[in-house]
């Protein structure tokens, strides 16, 4: 679900004048509402209208397009699409608009709106989780601009006109910022329901406002872990040009750590592991949606099921970006997953790098969350043919996260499995790298109750498959706890878009992104399909020499301003350094 509006106006959007854009919703979740622009005269008297402005803000959740940002990555390439990633390979030059800033503005006024209008609104519990609901939102757009930019205008109110001067807000400190965000998110994980108190499923609508998809207080709690863990990472392994001040990580690794162990002590939640041997691969299919089958989903964007249960289609993801290798792995995610013996590549007397015999060599004697995110040959695969097609052989990776099957993909673009936009196995994994990265240390104890969790879930319970992750372990093998957290993370979340701004918190990009892209082993002789023979790299195929992909440690940590963002602002907005 998208809005549309001037790029060319940096704040002038139906917000300025105080109207609303109230969406089409969704059936079951929220109230659906007629597509009419309603402006402040004949709004904002009841609690049903302002229901209405809290479900227009539910568009800017995270959808598909999120999986899509480990482009950005070093894991990700599209291998059919025909042109590689500016972000991921140092190309990109600054834009002239971007939707990141304009959006997110976007969406941080129309919440703004939201709390402000409710002032004239009766008091009732119902107009508090409004205002929660917003302030959920208003942080999320915050953090998105954060992230990507550093120091942003922060604008806590409506725009009056195009002569309001909070329009020529200059750009305010990060750590201002963020401390709005903690404050945003802590009203709203006080004043929201836990996921127990919604109901659980689609199938029952629950009251009118109050329906399954909705904000909660787990939510907001989970919310802020990431936001701290990426404001304590920036804190502890950046600094000038891309960071200046001063610095005070343990604050925000605190604030991670707490608020991930608030959400694992009131236990609303919890992995999934209804499937068994195959529990990480279904996490991600229809098994796997609503909170009444999966006590891991903390907040999902919602799709209906059906044409008779639409909120709306998910775009087509599962079709461009997983079958026709839009969104394919790289070998470089192949080479971050650990053997069966729990050691890496390298160190493990498993490790098959540079001996392959075969297409299936790299899925052999691996962490089974490797083999279940990655097409194999023999796999249940796709084809426009119909029939219940085979994965065949390919010199790609292609990743299946949220690939459900032959009828989907004949279905496409018209597909309605719902996206993740908050998991339990994360909250687990910002408890124990904030642990970590507190101390330089992690208990045992702190390891059993977040990663190896994970772990087990992975493998059914068969430690044979995958060793529990402990300190002995790590010390007996000349391992590195900090890179063995990260590699959890890295293979747990790999595709859920996480990775990039993984790296770039970790400081770390320097390092990954300037690498070549490379996929699977070509083996000469082989049926490819009568696909012709690709470039390659001592043997691999290869996407993108190292020559030519580059990261400026002095200018690519941080985004660059729109440059028409600059100009609208009478130059009181500044670029971001070497841009």
């Amino acid at each position: 679900m998208a809005i549309h509006f001037n790029k060319n106006d940096l704040f002038i959007v139906a917000i300025l004048t105080g109207a609303v854009a109230i969406a089409s919703s969704c059936t079951k979740m929220l109230d659906q509402n007629t597509q009419t622009v309603i402006t402040d005269p004949v709004f904002w008297k009841t609690e049903s209208d302002l229901i209405g402005g809290t479900n227009y803000l539910y568009n800017s959740l995270p959808n598909f397009d999120t999986p899509v940002e480990d482009l950005y990555s070093d894991f990700s390439v599209d291998v059919f699409g025909g042109s590689l990633n500016t972000i991921s390979d140092g190309s990109r030059t600054v834009p002239s608009n971007d939707g990141v800033w304009t959006n997110s503005y976007s969406y941080i006024r129309a919440a703004n709106n939201v709390i402000e209008k409710s002032a004239g609104i009766a008091a009732s519990p119902m107009k508090t989780y409004c205002i929660a609901q917003a302030r959920f939102f208003r942080a999320l757009n915050y953090f998105r601009l954060v992230r990507a930019y550093g120091d942003v205008p922060y604008i806590g109110r409506t725009i009056t006109g195009r002569e309001d001067e909070a329009l020529y807000t200059p750009r305010t400190n990060r750590r201002a910022v963020v401390d709005s965000i903690y404050a945003d998110l802590d009203f709203a994980a006080s004043n929201c329901p836990q996921a127990d108190e919604l109901p659980a499923s689609t199938s029952a609508s629950g009251a009118v406002g109050k329906e399954y998809g909705r904000i909660t207080r787990s939510a907001a709690l989970a919310f802020k872990s990431r936001v701290a863990l990426n404001e304590g990472s920036w804190q502890k392994f950046h600094g000038a040009p891309e960071l200046q001040g001063d610095k005070d990580p343990a604050k925000h690794f605190t604030i991670a750590r707490d608020a991930a162990l608030t959400v694992i002590n009131e236990g609303k939640h919890g992995l999934y592991t209804a499937g068994g041997a195959l529990s990480f691969q279904n996490l991600f299919r229809y098994p796997g949606e609503t909170y009444a089958n999966n006590k891991e989903n903390i907040l999902a964007r919602l799709y209906g099921k059906d044409i008779a249960n639409n909120v709306s289609n998910n775009g087509g993801y599962m079709r461009p970006y997983l079958t026709d290798g839009r969104n394919a792995a790289t070998r470089a995610f192949v080479l971050t997953a650990l053997y069966s013996d729990g050691l890496p590549a390298g160190k493990s007397s498993l490790d098959s790098n540079g001996k392959e015999t075969g297409l299936l060599t790299d899925y052999q004697n691996r962490d089974p969350r490797l083999v279940q995110t990655l097409f194999k040959v023999g796999d249940p695969y796709a084809s426009i043919a119909g029939g219940n097609p085979l994965y065949r052989n390919t010199y790609y990776y292609h990743q299946q996260k949220y690939w459900t099957g032959q009828a989907d993909f004949l279905a496409s673009p018209n597909l309605f499995l719902d996206f993740i936009a908050i998991r339990y196995a994360e909250v687990l994994l910002n408890y124990a790298e904030a642990v970590y990265e507190l101390n330089d240390n992690i208990s045992d104890a702190d390891l059993n109750k977040t990663i190896n969790l994970l772990r087990q879930r992975a493998t059914n319970n068969d430690n044979s498959k995958l060793p529990l992750l402990t300190n002995a372990f790590v010390t007996a093998n000349g391992l590195n706890m900090r890179d063995e957290i990260r590699r959890e993370r890295s293979v747990e979340l790999a595709y859920e878009g996480f990775r990039y701004w993984d790296l770039i918190r970790w400081k770390t990009a320097e390092t990954e992104l300037v690498k070549p892209l490379l996929e699977r082993k070509y083996f000469e002789g082989l049926d490819y399909g009568g696909s012709t023979k690709p470039t390659m790299l001592n043997g691999y195929v290869l996407m993108q020499a190292s020559d030519k992909r580059k990261f400026n440690p002095q200018r690519d940590y941080l985004w660059p301003l729109p440059s028409n963002q600059i100009g609208l602002s009478n130059n009181t907005l500044t670029q971001n350094p070497n841009w």
